[in-house]
């Protein structure tokens, strides 16, 4: 890895000796002006490291990235958005390749890579915990190359850390697992008046089957099959036992996070913060954080996979809030959600032709990475095995357009008395 800016020289005794369970060191962005960086590693939090990153060294990739993530940009519908992402690097495994090592380049400091490929001689896999600034809300940590052939999830669990003030939030409470508790699957929802089209398309995909069967007597929602209608009354009981969600339906984004909306079977009779779209209300994340109408905050599992357009664009608001962070502050300690717009089958049928189940193979991924012990490392594993078909067949199935989109929020319980929660 090149060294491109002025930084703290490598100094590998941080990670040298005896130390506690898995390396984890957290990477905290912050833009002002320039992008600055700090990170540490938990077991020596009076070590930290900082440098600054000029804004025209990062600048032009992270532009190249935000063209090439199929999210529409103004103009565009979300066929053109997806025509365009396909045309670009998601749609060449060399150039999308040369992207993502570019992009290491310019966001992991030489004396981090240091610190970490130190670790990694010695058969250690360390656990990066990385809390992007606005300007990187975009980008695919885990799909990052690091050296040729190897991506960053390769070598590395990485998370999403979220910031204090919403993981540490004063009356939070995580909410236990119990991995015989029910399970909330809310898989594409019918929306009144049909302002939504269905993500699933007609029928249901055999992997959305195969989710509702492993699940058996621990199912809770609605049958798929019959496009059951699940609003926000009914899932707010739902989850009062349950120990995960799964939503496989829309969000919708907005100029703040508390706006963004999750849309559900409500109709126009149900209260809610969010105008009516059509004969449809939905339910805001100021309505999940606060409770509609005033009411109490909802309840959340201890583990989310939220399967849907931008459901994972929080960090890229100024304020930490969006959907994730209701979540988190709901009670969850693991959210998987999704970067940018995510084709669906049915999508990328239309545009390229591929007729492999991606999007729906990529639901059945995140809800078998939330029945494992660790859903961060569960997840990631999966994202190697794609990113290893992708670089072996280059076929569009295996591309990161899908599965570069989603990462993990991580956040345990803080430790009493601690620095670093």
């Amino acid at each position: 890895m090149r060294r491109k800016h002025p930084e703290p020289p490598p100094d590998t005794r941080v990670v040298q000796g005896d130390i506690p369970g898995q390396p984890r060191v957290q990477l905290k962005f912050v833009d002002a002006g320039e992008l600055y960086l700090t990170w540490r590693w938990e077991h020596a939090p009076e070590q930290p490291r900082a440098l600054g990153i000029p804004r025209d060294l990062a600048g032009p990739v992270l532009e190249e990235l935000e063209a090439a993530v199929p999210s529409p940009r103004a103009g565009e519908d979300v066929r053109a958005a997806l025509e365009r992402a396909l045309a670009g690097p998601f749609g060449d495994p060399e150039r999308e390749q040369d992207l993502a090592a570019r992009l290491v380049q310019s966001l992991v400091p030489f004396s981090l890579a240091t610190e970490i490929n130190e670790l990694l001689a010695r058969g250690i896999r360390p656990h990066l915990r990385i809390q992007p600034s606005p300007l990187l809300g975009r980008v695919p940590w885990e799909a990052l190359v690091v050296e040729e052939g190897r991506r960053m999830v390769h070598d590395a669990d990485v998370s999403v850390l979220s910031p204090a003030s919403v993981r540490n939030a004063r009356g939070r409470r995580v909410s236990a697992y119990d991995p015989a508790a029910p399970v909330v699957a809310v898989l594409d929802p019918p929306v009144p008046g049909r302002v939504l089209a269905p993500v699933l398309g007609p029928g249901v995909p055999p992997a959305v089957d195969d989710v509702v069967a492993r699940l058996g007597g621990r199912f809770r929602g609605a049958d798929p099959a019959v496009a059951g209608p699940i609003d926000r009354a009914r899932l707010r009981t739902l989850l009062a036992d349950a120990a995960r969600l799964l939503y496989v339906g829309h969000v919708s984004s907005a100029a703040h996070g508390l706006d963004v909306r999750l849309h559900l079977s409500d109709d126009a009779e149900t209260p809610g913060r969010a105008p009516l779209l059509g004969p449809h209300r939905p339910l805001t994340v100021a309505d999940v954080a606060f409770g509609e109408s005033g009411g109490d905050p909802w309840r959340i599992p201890s583990r989310v996979a939220l399967v849907a357009c931008e459901s994972g664009g929080d960090m890229r608001f100024a304020e930490p809030t969006g959907l994730v962070s209701a979540m988190v502050r709901g009670g969850a300690e693991y959210v998987a959600a999704a970067r940018w717009t995510l084709p669906t089958d049915a999508g990328l049928a239309a545009v390229s032709g591929i007729g492999a189940p991606v999007f729906s193979t990529a639901i059945a991924a995140l809800d078998a990475a939330h029945e494992a012990s660790d859903p961060v490392a569960a997840l990631g594993a999966w994202q190697s095995e794609q990113a290893d078909r992708w670089a072996s067949t280059g076929s569009l199935e295996f591309s990161p357009l899908v599965w570069g989109a989603f990462a993990t929020t991580w956040a345990p319980a803080a430790r009493r008395h601690s620095t670093l929660d």
